[in-house]
Parts: C-alpha cells; structure tokens; sequence
C-alpha cells in the first residue's frame, strides 16, 4: 500500500481500518528498511537481530509482496552462504547468520509465489546443493544443514521440474543418502550392512531434525522412482534402503520423535523398487549367531521346521535371517492401528510397504505370517474379536474407509498366498467377501500371483473344528422373518401353501 493510499484510509476515519492500514504500512517499511541494513558492512550482531525480525514478517504474505524482489533474494542468498563462489564455511561467527537467513528464506519461498518463480530464475536448489556439499561432513554445523534441507524439501514440493532436476542434474540422490550417513554416523560392515549398537546413546535432536529434512527431500527426489531402469539405480537405491534399515534400528531424542523419524522412513521405503528391498533382511552374522541364547547348530535345519527365534538383544530371526528392521514395522503398524485415527495418512504406508515386500520377498512374507497369523488355535472366537495383530487386521477389513480396508483385506491375503480357503481361514467369509467380490473369487481359488508352496500348518484344534464350521451355508427367511437355513425356510413356506390350498 502506497502513502497516500494509506493517508486517505487514515483520513477516513475507521478505528479498525486505521490500526490495519498502519501495521501493514509500518511493516513494509520495517522490512524495507531491514534490507537496506543487510546490505551495508554492519557487525554480525546487527545482522542476525535484522534477519530475526526479517523472519517474523516474512510469515505475513502481505507484507511479502513488495518486498519479494530479485535484489533482496540475493542479499538472503549472499548471507546464506549461497552463492556460486567457494567460500569454506570456516567462520563460526557467520554461522548464526546462515542460519537466519536460511530460516528467512523457507519462510518467504513458502508464502510467496513471486520467491517460488526467483528460486528458479536463481537456481536455488543446485546453490543448496552445493551447500549441503560443504557442510555435509561437519556434525557442529546440523542447524546449517536442517534449514538448507528443509527450503530444499520446500523447493521440490512446490516444483516438480526442481524434483527431476535433484534427481539426474544434481545427484541428489547420493547426496542426501550421505547426509543421512553423517547424521546416523554409519559404519559399514559390508556393502550393504552397517553396525548397528543397540546399547549406544540415542539421536540427538539436532541430528534428528536433520535426519527427518534429508528425509523428507528424498521422498521428493524419489517419489517418481518406482522402477529401476540401469543397475547403477539399483545400487543407490539399495544403500538408500540399508540406511533406512539402519534409521529403523535406532531412536531418537523422545518417543515422538522416533516416531517422527521412522514414519518418514517408511514413507521413503515406499518410493523403493520393491526389488531393491531385500537389504532390509540379511543373514545372520558369525558374531550374532554366536550370542547367549543361540547357536548356530541351534538353527533350524529342517525346512519344514523353520521358527522364529529371540536372539540377545532381542534381535528377531527367522530362518537364518535377521529380521529385525521387518519386526519394527509391523510394530509400527501395530502402533498405528491402535492409534484409532487418521488411518489414510499413518497407517496405509505402512500395510503397503509390507504388502509389497511380503508379495516379493518369501522369507519377509513367511516371517509376517509367522507373526500375524501363527497356527490358529482359537477356533471358538470370531476371528474380529480379541487384542492380536491378527484380530486388529480382522477388524479393518470392514472399516468404513474403503481404501483402510482394501490394504488391510490386501496384507492378509498376501501372507495367506493369496489362497481364498487360507483367508477364509484366519478371517471369516463376512470379512472377506468385499474383497473376494472385488477380485471375482467369492467362488473359492486364488489370486494371480504365484507363490511357492508351504507345509500344512492346521493345527489339531482347527483340524478337529473344520468340519463343524460351515463357513458357507445358504440362509433364508423363515415367516415370521427369523434367519434360518433355506432348506428350512423353503419347507416352512410349503406348508403354508399347502394349508392355504386346502382351507380353499
């Protein structure tokens, strides 16, 4: 707003009016103001409380507009550090000014389209980039770090030509997995596994925060990326995903926070060729099948009797295999469905993820059913009713959310081979049939994939109850509109016809 704009407001009288035109113009002119300061050899000090205020106003996109030019994007971008020259970022005293004004420009580009078309008139992703490649090593400099990933994640939301331009021109791929090494402080064991130390300190928040915005840049930079088309893809795709594995396995700063930084990661995994997931299982190593409570001559041998077993440290195996990256998902699923809200945005990612996986890994999928549907011996209850994963799944496959129930109905009948007498089995047919109708099976069969064959797993309790269950007997009517075999209802309806005919 102009002054004489806003002299004739004043002018005109209205208290509510006047306190509005005022704070707006007082604002503007504050912000003006301000860059006029930034760009003037001031100490460090005065710039720092300049971008503080910078950074509140910038939240107001009305005081954004006239000052969201080219010029003051560049003076932002010259004290970010974000220029094409090779300054190190050597100078502790310019940290808190990098900083301040990275947190103004996430603020700026995320309220103002005018910024969103100069980040790319600017090229501000490849300037971040080359940011991140400064610091990306030096674990003093996390704030520096979290505030470039984050207007990153920002950029590659708002732009999907930035997410293509992350993904190939800018290696963003390789980049920010190494980010996540650094903040995970990873050690490779092999190409593909890193050790992991179940007694070491959590993450710290800073590590943590940073963990979560190279996360959340990946999920853009990926989010196209199901399929692998050269090997060199595959190969960035699985360290992507044993570094999942590895964010998995540890824990953050609270419980919320853990939470936070395994839900990203498994939004991430989603974006994985489901083909490159097979790092998130490994065998057993010398020193694991060494440990109190297991031996390797105590490992299964007999391919009919594979278990699961609890290793020190609680570490999760099942025929040979440490499973202990697949056992935390299914309890972040579990955790999810107990939650008992917003299913399509935290739960679904999660039943996807393991849907995928137990379709093209055999021992991810033996191992799952192992866990939610064991041998079944309570054959009194219906299969909805009780506190197992299975009864909680049960329960979801009539949810009122079709696309809730749909993946529940799906994950189950994944581990059940997608055999209908097995699903029928664990589930009943009233839980079932939404699904069978939609796959045209409710005459019995199986789905399209193939799987390979298993042992029968009936147990003596369901050998001896499956011929009292009569799990698909035709009911009907009876006339005074009680439910009861048809045979029964049809012969009821013939009497009565007969004994009209006659009184005729």
């Amino acid at each position: 707003m102009d002054e004489e704009r806003a002299l004739y407001v004043v002018r005109a009288g209205e208290a509510g009016a006047i306190e509005r035109v005022l704070r707006d113009y007082s604002d503007k002119k504050l912000c003006e103001g301000i860059f006029k300061v930034l760009v003037k050899d001031v100490p460090t000090t005065c710039q720092v409380s300049c971008l503080e205020v910078l950074r509140i106003l910038s939240r107001d996109k009305k005081v954004l507009v006239p000052v969201t030019t080219k010029e003051n994007m560049q003076i932002l971008l010259r004290l970010a550090k974000l220029t094409e020259s090779d300054d190190s970022l050597e100078k502790v005293s310019e940290f808190p000014v990098i900083v301040e004004s990275l947190k103004c420009l996430c603020n700026i580009v995320f309220n103002s389209q005018m910024a969103q078309q100069l980040s790319l008139e600017l090229n501000l992703a490849a300037k971040l980039c080359n940011l991140l490649r400064k610091c990306k090593d030096r674990k003093f400099i996390n704030d520096i770090k979290c505030f470039d990933l984050r207007l990153l994640f920002l950029l590659s939301l708002l732009h999907t030509d930035i997410r293509s331009q992350l993904r190939y021109e800018l290696q963003g791929l390789p980049l920010l997995t190494q980010i996540l090494e650094s903040a995970f402080s990873i050690k490779w064991t092999d190409e593909y596994e890193s050790a992991i130390d179940h007694n070491g300190p959590p993450l710290s928040p800073q590590e943590t925060d940073c963990a979560i915005e190279a996360l959340k840049a990946l999920f853009n930079v990926t989010v196209d990326s199901w399929k692998v088309h050269k090997e060199s893809d595959s190969h960035q795709f699985r360290v992507m995903a044993a570094v999942l594995r590895h964010c998995l396995l540890i824990i953050g700063p609270t419980e919320e926070k853990t939470e936070e930084l395994h839900s990203n990661a498994v939004n991430l995994l989603s974006n994985v060729p489901v083909s490159c997931l097979d790092v998130l299982i490994c065998p057993l190593t010398h020193e694991e099948t060494a440990q109190e409570g297991t031996t390797l001559d105590e490992q299964p041998s007999d391919k009919t009797a594979e278990k699961e077993t609890v290793l020190k440290n609680n570490t999760m195996v099942y025929n040979g295999m440490n499973m202990e990256a697949i056992h935390v998902l299914l309890s972040f699923m579990e955790k999810r469905i107990d939650k008992g809200s917003s299913y399509r945005e935290g739960l679904t990612p999660v039943l996807s993820l393991l849907t995928e996986c137990s379709r093209a890994h055999r021992n991810i999928r033996k191992f799952l059913k192992d866990q939610v549907l064991p041998p079944l011996r309570d054959v009194t209850n219906r299969p909805e009713v009780g506190s197992t994963v299975r009864n909680k799944l049960v329960r979801l496959m009539t949810h009122v959310d079709l696309g809730v129930k749909q993946i529940a109905a799906e994950f189950l009948f994944v581990l059940c081979k997608e055999r209908v007498d097995s699903l029928l089995k664990y589930t009943g047919y009233g839980n079932a049939a939404g699904l069978l109708a939609a796959r045209g099976l409710l005459a019995g069969g199986r789905g399209d994939n193939w799987y390979s064959e298993d042992e029968d797993t009936d147990t003596e309790e369901y050998k001896n109850a499956k011929p009292k269950e009569e799990l698909l007997k035709p009911m009907g009517l009876k006339p005074d509109g009680t439910i009861t075999p048809l045979e029964e209802a049809l012969n009821q309806y013939s009497v009565i016809e007969e004994t009209s005919s006659d009184t005729d």
